[in-house]
């Protein structure tokens, strides 16, 4: 391949998209973590076979080819398409229609009926829950419709794996911008003035971090991209590493730009292989491109970028913890200051942003900070990524401007509240849990507040990674608080005391609570360690640990002491205090559940009603998965 310092930007873009021009069609398959998962790979084979076998010209390459006016089709994988809940995802282009959960027995019709005929499968699009009407592609989609895809623009469109293709979406103009025409005192400036602030949790403005690092005297500084994201059911960065790496890339070499450095570190959790393998071979084909090594842009500055897998560690999330895994040592919080910007990796100022943030500066440096803050409210502003899942319709990767609320995501893009069975229901809301094991509750009287930094500091949450859980009216708030105390406690890294024993205790207790041992002293002792964890913990991962908990104490209370003085959970999720019995209208007495019951719990004649004795009862729930007309009532 030519590299990129002697060849202008512009003329890459003009070859490839000239190229594209005289494509056909093209079929871009989701090739995300989740939809191949569900067989993305082997729908995109099936695809090329089909293809070949009906004689139509098959390109997965348009770098210079040319192509002639006859039937040919392009065939490309995208990063995460967001709508995780419906893949595999297929789109046909430029017909902007959108097939779901396609299966590799459904790809020869494709094939024959909408590539060859330009006809539409009905049966594979899209089926909005509530009402039944079906959606041709993500222009009708109102999970697509209701969103502002900034950061995630490019994420199932472009080809991840194609930098020419990324460079014809205007991708490395604007770190050419940065090394060629700016100042690293304008660069800084410019992410200052868009207003960008850090998107992993801290929210701490950007351009002031750059500025600060850019300040001081070394001769030697760093980048690093946090791609360490290990909140339970957070993917945003993993897709965007995923989807569209290159851009990260590009964000980080604005980055170095702007405090001086040549050198970089992206830090990507060992869970997410196919992150890590992108992430590589962007940087590969960018060495070989001459975007990344010496002389990058003819500008006189070098910038090389590495990769580093961590081992697991929720803990190494946290910015000193990361610095001490690269450099070899065990990934353990230390006190600060010296912050990195002062003393960083290897002694040296260093810059950590994680992916998001770092995905959003080429667009700032593109199209201006005045654009980007046009966006969000007076002190949040851009847009946000949340991992939506839980109980809700349309889980998946969504991103909407700060400002927006929660009813319009959980109702309008996340398409509404379901309950255990997966079925919509219109009053079903109970929770969201925002910010993941760092984040807090809000409840329905929140539904309605626009969602930015400082609105959910307010309610006792925090934007977080961008985690966010829907619970129903099923769902037990206490087991909620357990499971995230759970997850914290195992991963504290134990250096101090707070965070290592005051959440092991809060989890005890939490024990207490569910199976019926607390008492009022309990939850009174819960709240106590639960603030003393907040306030004496060392880094900012344990003295968060405690917030699911604190926070659902205040919102939740009287479930707690449901749980506490009535021994009742009434959501029956706690199994200790779950009440079984059988619902006599529904017995027919056919005496399955009597035979099957281990401890002889369970009495009555046959063919007449059956009762269970509580004082036998282990509550295995063998009676409940034997009777098939669902008398047994009590089991969640």
């Amino acid at each position: 391949m030519e590299t990129l310092a002697t060849i202008d930007l512009k003329q890459v873009k003009e070859n490839y998209t000239k190229a594209a021009e005289s494509i056909h069609k093209r079929i871009v398959i989701c090739a995300g973590t989740g939809c191949i998962a569900n067989g993305a790979l082997s729908v995109y084979a099936a695809f090329e076979e089909a293809i070949q076998q009906a004689g139509i010209e098959l390109f997965v390459d348009l770098e210079l080819n040319r192509h002639d006016d006859k039937t040919n089709v392009q065939l490309t994988g995208s990063g995460c398409q967001g709508f995780c809940a419906q893949g595999p995802l297929v789109n046909i282009l430029p017909d902007e229609t959108m097939y779901t959960k396609v299966k590799v027995e459904d790809v020869q019709e494709i094939v024959e009926r909408s590539i060859l005929k330009d006809e539409v499968i009905d049966r594979l699009l899209y089926i909005n829950p509530v009402d039944g009407s079906k959606s041709k592609g993500q222009l009708d989609i109102p999970f697509y419709k209701r969103q502002n895809r900034l950061v995630l623009g490019e994420c199932g469109h472009v080809d991840p794996q194609n930098i020419r293709e990324y460079i014809a979406h205007d991708g490395y103009a604007a770190a050419e911008k940065a090394f060629l025409y700016m100042t690293p005192d304008e660069v800084c400036s410019s992410i200052i003035e868009s207003g960008l602030r850090g998107r992993g949790g801290g929210g701490f403005p950007t351009g002031r971090k750059w500025m600060l690092t850019l300040a001081e005297p070394s001769t030697k500084k760093y980048v690093i991209c946090n791609g360490d994201e290990g909140d339970p059911g957070a993917f945003m960065d993993r897709s965007l590493m995923e989807g569209n790496p290159h851009r990260v890339l590009e964000g980080m070499m604005i980055a170095a730009r702007a405090i001086g450095a040549d050198e970089a570190y992206v830090y990507v959790r060992l869970e997410y292989p196919l992150a890590v393998q992108r992430m590589r071979k962007a940087i590969e084909d960018a060495m070989d491109a001459g975007v990344l090594g010496d002389d990058i842009f003819g500008s006189g500055h070098n910038m090389f970028i590495h990769i580093m897998e961590g081992a697991g560690a929720f803990v190494c999330g946290e910015e000193t913890a990361l610095m001490a895994s690269i450099e070899g040592k065990r990934g353990m919080p230390m006190p600060k200051p010296p912050f990195p910007a002062q003393k960083g990796l290897f002694g040296k100022p260093t810059v950590i942003n994680n992916v998001e943030t770092l995905a959003a500066v080429p667009l700032i440096i593109r199209k201006g900070p005045g654009w980007f803050n046009s966006f969000g409210t007076a002190n949040s502003k851009g847009t946000k990524t949340f991992a939506l899942t839980g109980h809700v319709a349309n889980t998946g990767l969504i991103e909407v401007p700060f400002g927006t609320t929660l009813r319009e995501i959980v109702y309008n893009i996340g398409g509404g509240v379901t309950n255990d069975d997966g079925k919509v229901t219109g009053e079903g809301f109970k929770a969201v849990q925002i910010g993941g094991p760092s984040g807090g509750c809000l409840t329905e009287e929140d539904l309605d507040l626009p969602i930015d930094y400082d609105n959910l500091i307010a309610k006792g949450a925090m934007v977080g990674s961008g985690g966010l859980v829907v619970m129903n009216k099923q769902s037990c708030m206490v087991q909620i608080a357990r499971f995230f105390m759970n997850f914290t406690q195992s991963e504290s890294c134990g250096k101090c005391v707070p965070c290592r024993e005051g959440t092991k205790q809060m989890l005890s207790m939490l024990d207490d609570i569910i199976e019926g041992r607390a008492t009022d002293e309990t939850f009174e002792l819960l709240e106590e360690v639960g603030n003393v964890v907040k306030k004496a913990s060392l880094c900012g991962l344990g003295k968060t640990a405690p917030s699911p908990v604190l926070s659902t104490i205040v919102k939740f209370k009287d479930e707690y002491l449901e749980h506490i003085h009535d021994k009742r959970c009434a959501t029956n999720n706690c199994k200790a205090l779950a009440s079984i019995s059988i619902d006599p209208e529904k017995c027919i007495g056919c005496t399955a559940c009597a035979r099957k019951c281990p401890v002889g719990a369970i009495s009555g004649n046959k063919k007449q009603p059956h009762v269970i004795d509580a004082a036998l009862c282990t509550k295995c729930g063998v009676c409940h998965q034997v009777c098939k007309f669902d008398a047994v009532i009590g089991f969640n």
